[in-house]
C-alpha cells in the first residue's frame, strides 16, 4: 500500500522539495505537555524520563523491573515514537512504599529528569498536547516557498490524518485488521487486538478525510456537520449560524469525522450520506469494529498546529518547532512541506 492510499490528497499543493527526516534520534523531539499540579505527596512516583531510540512499553518494563513491581503498577499518557529523543511522564503505584531505587532502568537510551509523588496515578490521554522540535536534514527545496507554506499552515492548519506509523511498515497492520474482519473474528492477544482495531478505525477515518480534502470542505462547516472544539471530546451540530461561527476561522472549532463503531453516526444531511458512503466502501471493516463493542466517536478533520516557528541552521537544514493536541501526528504536517525520503533504520548519534 502506498502513502496517498492510507493517508490521501495534500491539502496545500504539491511538496515544496525533498528532505530527510529521523536522519538521529535528535533530530525528531518530542516533549510531552502536562497541565497536572502535582501534589508533592501521595502513593503515586511520578517520573520525567527521557528516552532516545527507546519505545514507551519498552520504558515502561525497565522502570517496572528497577522498581520490583508489576507492569499493571506503571502508567502513562501515551505511546511515543522510538525512533526518536522523546520526554514524558510515567507514573508507579506505590501504596505504602519509599520512593524505590531507580539506577538499574537508566542508561544511555533512559534518563529520568526529575521524580514527584502524587496522589492519583497518571490517567491515559491526560496530557494536553505534545511540542515537536524537528529538524529536516539534506533539504532540497526553495526557501521562499516553504516559508509561504508554512505560513498558510500556520493560518489554516493541516487535514488532520492518523499518520502512517499507524499502519505499521507497508500497511501490515491495515491488512492484519481486513484479515481478521473478513473471518470476523478477533486477536485473541489484547495489544495485537488493541492495536488493529485502532489501525481499522484510522483507516475509515483517513478515507472520510480524503474524501473531505479531495471537495475542498475539510476545514469549512456544512450543514449537518459535527463541530467540536480541539481539545474536547464534546461536539453539536451545524446548523447554519454554526457554519459561520467565527471560532472555525480562529482553528478553535472544527468539523469532525468518524471513529467507527457502535450506535449511529451523529452527523447529519450531506455529511451523514457521505459518510455512509465511505462506511459502504468498508462494510466488512466497520461490522468488525461494531462487533468488538467500540462506541461511535469523533475526531476533528482539521489539525491546528499551534506556535509554529522555524528557522534555516544551514542551507540544506529546516528547523521546526511546533505544538499538536494528543493523538496527532507531526508527519501529516511535515508532509504538506516535502517529499520525505527513506532514513536507514541504523540510526546513529549526531550532535544537535
Amino acid at each position: 500500500m502506498n502513502s496517498l492510499e492510507l493517508l490521501g490528497p495534500l491539502a496545500w499543493g504539491e511538496s515544496c522539495g525533498t528532505a530527510q527526516l529521523k536522519a538521529c534520534a535528535e533530530d525528531f523531539q518530542v516533549d510531552e505537555v502536562l497541565d497536572i499540579p502535582l501534589s508533592g505527596s501521595g502513593e503515586h512516583l511520578w517520573l520525567w524520563v527521557e528516552k532516545r531510540l527507546l519505545n514507551t512499553e519498552e520504558a515502561a518494563r525497565r522502570l517496572a523491573k528497577a522498581a520490583g513491581v508489576s507492569l499493571r503498577q506503571i502508567s502513562y499518557a501515551g505511546l511515543k515514537d522510538r525512533q526518536a529523543l522523546t520526554r514524558q511522564w510515567f507514573s508507579i503505584h506505590l501504596p505504602g512504599k519509599s520512593d524505590p531505587q531507580l539506577s538499574a532502568a537508566a542508561g544511555e537510551d533512559l534518563r529520568i529528569l526529575d521524580i514527584q509523588r502524587h496522589s492519583r496515578k497518571l490517567q491515559r490521554g491526560a496530557h494536553s498536547a505534545n511540542g515537536f522540535t524537528i529538524r529536516l536534514t539534506d533539504l532540497k527545496a526553495d526557501h521562499v516557498a516553504l516559508q509561504e507554506r508554512l505560513q498558510t499552515i500556520a493560518a489554516h492548519g493541516v487535514p488532520n490524518y492518523f499518520g502512517l506509523q499507524r499502519f505499521g511498515e507497508n500497511g501490515n497492520n491495515l491488512l492484519g485488521a481486513l484479515e481478521y474482519a473478513q473471518r470476523n473474528e478477533l486477536p485473541v492477544q489484547r495489544n495485537l487486538r488493541s492495536r488493529l482495531l485502532s489501525t481499522g478505525r484510522s483507516a475509515l477515518f483517513n478515507r472520510v478525510l480524503a474524501q473531505r480534502v479531495q471537495s475542498s470542505t475539510w476545514n469549512t462547516a456544512q450543514e449537518g456537520d459535527v463541530l467540536a472544539f480541539t481539545g474536547s471530546r464534546s461536539f453539536f451540530i451545524a446548523g447554519p449560524d454554526e457554519c459561520n461561527d467565527p471560532r472555525l476561522a480562529e482553528l478553535d472549532v472544527h468539523p469532525t469525522g468518524p471513529l467507527w463503531g457502535e450506535g449511529e453516526l451523529a452527523s447529519q444531511a450531506q455529511t451523514l450520506h457521505d459518510e455512509q458512503q465511505v462506511a459502504a466502501t468498508l462494510a466488512q471493516l466497520c461490522t468488525w469494529l461494531e462487533r468488538a463493542s467500540l462506541q461511535q466517536e469523533r475526531r476533528i478533520l482539521r489539525l491546528p498546529v499551534r506556535d509554529l516557528a522555524w528557522s534555516f541552521p544551514t542551507e540544506d537544514c529546516l528547523r521546526l518547532q511546533f505544538i499538536l493536541p494528543p493523538g496527532c501526528f507531526a508527519t501529516v504536517v511535515l508532509r504538506e512541506l516535502v517529499d520525505l525520503l527513506s532514513v536507514t533504520e541504523a540510526v546513529h548519534a549526531c550532535e544537535f
